[in-house]
Parts: C-alpha cells; structure tokens; sequence
C-alpha cells in the first residue's frame, strides 16, 4: 500500500479501520524517511503475514508495536529489516505460536541496543538465517526461551554483530538443525559463547561459523562432543 514512498515523513492512520485485514506484508517497505508511525489503532486479530512489513524503514527511530494481535501471524520475515536507526521497538505483546519464518526479522537493525524476545514462542519456526544479523549495536540478548526443536536454518543468525560480547544457547536442540554457516561470523566483540546443547551431527554447511570472532578464546567456548569440536580444530583462536 505504501511500498516504496520514500518521500513520506508522517502518516496518519488514525481512522484506518483494519479489524478485517489478513496480509500486511511489504506495508511500508522501502519508506525510507518515514520517522514515526502510530499504529495503536491497529486491529490485526486475522492478520497472517507480517513478512517485510517495514523493510528498509531506515529513519524510523521507535517503534510500539505492544497493540499488535499477532496470534494467527505465521510469516514475519523480513520484519524489521533494514530499520537501522531505530533505537526502541516494544514487541513484548507478540504471540509467535503459529509463525515459521523468522528469517531476516532485525536484520541491518544497527542502532538496537536491546531486542525483548522473551514473549516469543518458536515451536514451530523452522527459518532463523540472519534474524539478527548486522544488529552491530547489540551488547547481549536473552534466547532461553527459544524452543528450536525445528529449526533447520541458522545460517548468518548473528553475523556481524561486532558488539556482543556474551551469548548462552545452552537451551538450542539442534537436532534437526541442517545449516549453520557464517553463524557468529565478524562478531568482532564476543568472549565467551555457550553451546552446550549443540548436536551438529547432521549439519549439512558449518563454514566459517566462528570467522572474524578476534576476541574469542577455545578455552570460552562451551560445547559437547557431538560434532562441532571437530570443526573448531579449523580455526585459530586467541
């Protein structure tokens, strides 16, 4: 509806009535002076897909979202791509029971410092590739409420997130995990990683998945032997 306005400062949704409303993906993709949005209004009780709803929304700074009905939503790729000056997103209200597709989610979200995931159940997910890459701001963030029991991609899942410092997904069940290349590769920042829980027995790709950790020790790398100890004998840690 609004794809690629990339002239539009502010818009006023306030009398949109959107109780019956079903896809909303690509809405605002490629708004690119777009600095607000008031979306309390929003009804998306039947909305199912929210993929690239606000890709490449570059100048948009805060976004609540805390109104969003999301319970029937099972696509939301792409979601916040490209939003790279934004600083404050509130999610904390998002059912993610039905969604597959998290691929790409924050992508190029460079000025987030924070990212409250807590409420997302990832049952049913199966696609992770990139859904925090490049979020460059990002010191820590909490996944251990993740159930990734279904997940086959995480390729690039946090590539070139060069502030993390820390991250524990002891609680990732990889078993049915197939790609991983390029995982944690140029975050520059990270010291110590927890992947107690990995069984890479089965990944299929598992290339340059520590590449460019420059800060990183093996002996802070917490892992079990079901595969991935193998492959870190490939690289050459501090």
């Amino acid at each position: 509806m609004f794809f690629g306005c990339t002239s539009l400062i502010k818009l006023d949704l306030s009398i949109f009535n959107s109780q019956n409303i079903t896809i909303i993906d690509n809405l605002f993709s490629g708004c690119s002076s777009l600095k607000s949005i008031d979306l309390s209004n929003f009804d998306t009780h039947k909305v199912k897909y929210m993929d690239l709803m606000f890709y490449g929304c570059s100048s948009l700074i805060n976004l609540d979202l805390s109104n969003f009905d999301t319970h029937n939503v099972n696509n939301m790729r792409g979601m916040f791509s490209g939003c790279s000056s934004l600083k404050n997103i509130d999610i904390s209200n998002f059912n993610t029971h039905n969604v597959t597709d998290m691929a790409f989610m924050f992508e190029g979200c460079s000025s987030l410092k924070n990212i409250n995931v807590s409420s997302f159940d990832t049952l049913n997910v199966n696609s992770m590739d990139h859904m925090f890459a490049r979020c460059s701001s990002l010191k820590s963030i909490d996944l251990s409420n993740f159930n990734t029991e279904n997940v086959s991609i995480m390729s690039d899942m946090f590539n070139c997130c060069s502030t993390l410092e820390n991250i524990d997904l002891s609680n990732f069940n990889t078993k049915n995990l197939d790609f991983m290349s390029d995982m944690f590769y140029g975050c520059a920042s990270l010291k110590s990683i927890n992947l107690a829980g990995f069984d890479t027995k089965n990944v299929i790709f598992m290339t340059d998945v520590f590449t460019g950790c420059i800060s990183l020790k093996k002996e802070n790398i917490i892992t079990i032997d079901l595969g991935i100890s193998d492959h870190l004998r490939n690289y050459n840690f501090k």
